[in-house]
């Protein structure tokens, strides 16, 4: 049975003593039933390398370059996060997607590039609330997970963790109703069991305002493999309890 993951996203937040005090106290606190990992901006991997160094939390990075070397400037290679002992690079995050115009084919060869290095990608997914309001869901999902096989042989779709937000529950204070999280992961289950090798072993998460208060009935739907947090995970105390909300969710399957 694989364990769950739970994955804080600190997005542009965080300074070098701010990030001592939260990266000490998740390291020692975290339970050691589930993974329990933080994608940190690019200038703190190597603060996140060093503090986490001996520690169950995984780390990893926040976006990444399609690109392997060059003329780029400004972009960072996966060979780059291998380099800081990074095991995680979220990819296609919706704020990516809207603020950076990230298409679904960019981030289908982000997603080639993390695991060419030997990463794990990330891939977020998910759809507006206009989307979801013209009864697209399901539609949005089948172009954004398509868009993978254009880049990924069924070996490599198998080695994904793909994230489910529903771009309207991201920072809203907003969150889908359980029975709504369980579809669209259903969803994707499907989608993986018919594309990629597998399929039962690649992590589902949810993310969009999960909360200390929520996240055990939300870890605990079928198809739920854990979280990715995003302002829960910029304060120790929630972010702790919202992964022992995971270890428990895990210990009743």
């Amino acid at each position: 049975m694989k364990s769950k993951l739970v994955v804080g996203n600190w997005k542009m937040n965080g300074d070098r003593v701010r990030n001592q005090a939260l990266l000490d106290k998740v390291s020692r606190h975290s339970p050691a039933q589930v993974e329990c990992a933080v994608c940190v901006p690019f200038p703190y991997l190597a603060q996140a390398q060093e503090a986490l160094a001996g520690s169950p939390v995984a780390f990893g990075a926040q976006d990444v370059s399609e690109f392997t070397e060059g003329a780029y400037t400004g972009e960072v290679s996966a060979g780059m996060l291998r380099d800081f002992a990074c095991r995680y690079a979220i990819v296609g995050h919706s704020e990516r997607r809207m603020l950076f115009g990230e298409d679904d084919a960019l981030v289908a060869r982000k997603a080639a590039a993390v695991l060419r290095v030997g990463l794990v990608p990330i891939v977020c997914v998910g759809e507006s609330l206009a989307e979801r309001e013209a009864g697209r869901v399901e539609a949005v999902l089948q172009r954004q997970l398509d868009a993978l096989v254009q880049h990924l042989a069924s070996d490599m779709l198998g080695q994904l963790v793909v994230a489910y937000e529903p771009v309207w529950a991201i920072g809203t204070g907003r969150a889908a109703s359980p029975e709504q999280v369980q579809a669209v992961l259903g969803f994707i289950r499907q989608w993986l069991r018919e594309h990629a090798d597998s399929a039962d072993e690649v992590r589902i998460l949810y993310g969009g305002s999960v909360k200390p208060d929520t996240a055990l009935e939300l870890f605990a739907l079928p198809d739920s493999d854990g979280g990715l947090i995003g302002g829960a995970s910029l304060v120790a105390d929630q972010f702790i309890e919202i992964c022992e909300a995971a270890a428990i969710a895990s210990q009743s399957e």
